[in-house]
């Protein structure tokens, strides 16, 4: 019954009503809120290590760790996520509002994921993981920037309602 309400219900932006009283009373919108920056954070960090790893051939350890820990974040705000989307929209991915967002993560994690299977195995030299990481990292500020436009427009939403 409640699915069947969540269709009858008109959508005006991004959230109906109802959708934004489930955003904002569900505990995983505070957990992406703080998920979302740290992951950036540790992803410009790691562009950096990358980049000097490239550049000058030195600290590719620390590159190495530092895109394991943005793929590992990547896959709980992944997680998070479709755990936030399921509260909002009553489904876990893919959902009117974040299909394009939801389509364009599964690259990005695909990609992050190909290369710890690269890592794990050795099927790539040092520089071929380097690069395939900044690949990865490419198709995440794509997708950042998706989710930044989305929350741009929720904020327009309010303030056109207010």
């Amino acid at each position: 019954m409640q699915v069947l309400r969540r269709q009858h219900e008109t959508r005006t932006g991004l959230y109906t009503d109802a959708e934004r009283r489930r955003r904002d009373s569900s505990p995983w919108t505070l957990v992406q809120a703080i998920l979302a920056p740290l992951q950036f954070l540790v992803f410009l960090v790691s562009l950096g290590l990358v980049l000097r790893a490239l550049l000058t051939g030195e600290g590719a350890f620390a590159a190495n760790v530092s895109i394991i820990l943005k793929t590992l974040l990547l896959y709980t705000i992944m997680v998070t996520g479709s755990l936030w989307e399921k509260d909002v929209f009553g489904k876990y991915l893919f959902a009117d509002a974040f299909f394009w967002e939801d389509a364009v993560s599964f690259i990005v994690i695909a990609l992050h994921t190909a290369y710890l299977v690269c890592l794990l195995t050795g099927s790539l030299s040092e520089s071929g993981l380097l690069v395939l990481a900044l690949v990865a990292y490419a198709a995440y500020v794509i997708n950042a920037a998706q989710f930044l436009l989305k929350l741009r427009a929720a904020r327009l939403q309010m303030e056109a309602q207010s």
